[in-house]
């Protein structure tokens, strides 16, 4: 059987799938060779022996009312969830940082994070956003990323996982945008086992998806995961309590310590396994360069493509929607 590779972007820009799919398996090649992988990353081409699909849903976030993203003011719900995340995110950042400056600086951004008159409403959770994202950007390695991310970017960034989290934004047949993008990713996983890789929004996406699957997963990866921000993503994750979806076979968590969302990253702390005791394995990587969020980034490290170049090996020997535990 020809094994099957599905990436699931996050948050972030607009996306042309084919460019998207074509940077990432890249990528991932490049990671592969370095693991000593090089026949099957060879296989990762248009024609090759592994099939390999992009899963987007950016257009589902786009807004009608308004020329920019950033110029609609945040619902009540989706507001409050972004003030909870302005705090839970600075707060793993301070738990990650070891600098006596940067901890001074994010104890700054924690103040601006802090809800003050709840009277001024959403805008006002728009506007401490870009203070605190505005101040988070002056901390090294980060103060050199402007190239890459502005605060208002950050702002949406972190506003389309407020508005997934926010389970609103229902359309003529009332089904939710959260429900909306779900669908997106079920779609692209398809029938039978995949190797799937999720980055960031993403990660969490997935993660409800396949608690919907009924087929294997031989390996979930995860990629600059904000799963583990425990007192705002963590207890509106569905279903709850949070648990491994029954049909993962295998979970790898990556992070690296100067990505700006991965933040409280070891997810088998507070996880529940699977009924085949199944946990995330959470496992630090360290890459060069400034930005290191991209999913690009974290797929050409060889720790990373290693696994997936393995899991797909195995998967190509398997019959039609099983898969092997390990």
């Amino acid at each position: 059987m020809r094994p099957r590779l599905v990436f699931i972007h996050g948050i972030g820009r607009p996306r042309d799938p084919v460019r998207e799919l074509a940077a990432w398996t890249t990528a991932l090649a490049s990671g592969m060779r370095a693991a000593g992988h090089s026949a099957l990353a060879g296989s990762l081409s248009a024609d090759g022996g592994v099939e390999c699909v992009f899963a987007h849903y950016d257009d589902l976030f786009r807004r009608s009312q308004a020329q920019g993203e950033g110029d609609v003011a945040p619902g009540e719900a989706e507001a409050e969830i972004l003030s909870d995340l302005l705090l839970a995110w600075v707060d793993g950042l301070m738990a990650e940082e070891d600098g006596e400056a940067g901890r001074r600086l994010l104890a700054g951004a924690r103040a601006q994070a802090q809800p003050r008159d709840q009277s001024q409403g959403s805008l006002d959770v728009v506007r401490r956003a870009l203070n605190v994202a505005t101040t988070v950007l002056a901390i090294k390695p980060w103060g050199a990323a402007a190239q890459w991310i502005t605060p208002k970017l950050m702002v949406r960034e972190l506003g389309q996982v407020a508005r997934y989290l926010a389970r609103g934004e229902a359309d003529a047949a009332g089904s939710g945008l959260d429900h909306r993008i779900r669908a997106r990713v079920l779609a692209a996983i398809g029938e039978g086992p995949a190797v799937v890789v999720a980055h960031s929004l993403g990660s969490i996406v997935t993660l409800e998806a396949l608690h919907e699957l009924p087929s294997a997963t031989p390996l979930f990866v995860t990629l600059g995961s904000p799963i583990a921000m425990r007192s705002v993503v963590w207890p509106r994750l569905a279903p709850q309590p949070p648990r491994v979806p029954e049909g993962v076979l295998r979970w790898r968590n990556y992070w690296d310590r100067d990505d700006i969302f991965a933040v409280r990253p070891h997810l088998e702390r507070d996880m529940a396994a699977n009924s085949s005791g199944v946990l995330p394995e959470s496992r630090r990587v360290d890459s060069d360069g400034v930005w290191v969020h991209s999913a690009e980034t974290y797929l050409a490290r060889a720790s990373v493509a290693g696994p997936v170049a393995e899991a797909l090996a195995e998967t190509a020997t398997l019959p039609h929607g099983t898969a092997d535990a390990r």
